[in-house]
């Protein structure tokens, strides 16, 4: 029987690619990198042996799809910000056996999956970005769960569930990764390059710090009243689906556990950013 082993909310933003390159902007996301770096030492302290990724930058417009490749072998280039990320070599391991066991959960759901090795299909930042400093000897396999950017809350609940049911059908030790931002308002063009170290608005902020104090506090369920609408009104990144992913994995609102900051909340292009490592609750640790 398979075992969650660790459900975290983290960031994946490309100024922490930019961070660890020579010039200007060298080590102005640290921190980051650094609680980054814990989790997967967390995770490969913990047995895992796959990390399963809600990419909030893989968006489906239709259905969920999973990356059930056997090997993720490239060089990437973000389309959206080449001078930010570009010439990104990767090589890790996939896990096509726990993609079909997802896939046929999410199916007796009631839900529409696919699974794809396509040859060219990619990874994308959302993924690569954390597993530059999560997986650097590449021994964990990566699994990526594409969002669907037209999903609900609660279908992204489900899908959460989906998840948990898979990963104890398999025999696997499975890090759950919620790659994406809290609020995630990109601020206009013209005064974009001013922003890579703010949040769009004050509202934007105010909000996301009390969405972490809620996390931090284990008031769960009063986050997920709330979660709807914080999607809507704070244009939550892919549908905010990592998000509502990542607590039904957990249970819901059932789940009371107090999330653990590992670094300071900030602002990036616009963009609440953080890394949170949530405790598992008995009946699926």
């Amino acid at each position: 029987m398979g075992e969650l082993v660790m459900a975290a909310k983290i960031t994946h933003v490309p100024s922490i690619w930019l961070s660890i390159q020579p010039g200007k902007h060298f080590g102005i996301r640290r921190k980051a990198e650094l609680a980054l770096a814990e989790i997967g030492r967390r995770a490969h302290e913990r047995g895992a042996d796959t990390f399963l990724v809600a990419d909030t930058h893989w968006l489906n417009s239709i259905g969920f799809h999973l990356n059930g490749k056997e090997r993720h072998h490239a060089t990437y280039v973000s389309h959206e910000l080449p001078h930010f990320i570009h010439d990104l070599a990767y090589d890790y391991p996939g896990d096509p056996e726990l993609a079909e066991l997802v896939r046929e959960e999410i199916v007796a759901g009631g839900q529409k999956a696919r699974v794809h090795n396509y040859n060219d299909l990619g990874l994308e930042y959302a993924t690569l970005v954390p597993m530059y400093f999560m997986n650097k000897d590449s021994s964990i396999r990566v699994l990526p769960i594409g969002c669907n950017m037209y999903s609900t809350i609660e279908e992204n609940r489900r899908i959460g569930e989906a998840l948990m049911r898979a990963i104890r059908r398999s025999d696997r030790k499975v890090a759950f990764l919620a790659s994406g931002s809290l609020s995630h308002a990109f601020p206009a063009n013209e005064i974009a390059e001013s922003m890579l170290d703010d949040v769009s608005s004050e509202i934007n902020r105010q909000v996301d710090i009390s969405v972490l104090d809620m996390w931090t506090q284990g008031r769960t369920a009063e986050f997920l009243e709330m979660l709807p609408d914080y999607n809507k009104r704070c244009t939550g990144e892919g549908a905010m689906a990592d998000t509502a992913m990542l607590f039904g994995l957990l249970g819901w609102d059932d789940y009371q556990g107090n999330g653990e900051q590992l670094c300071p909340y900030f602002g990036s292009s616009g963009t609440g950013q953080v890394v949170v490592d949530f405790p598992l609750p008995a009946e699926v640790s």
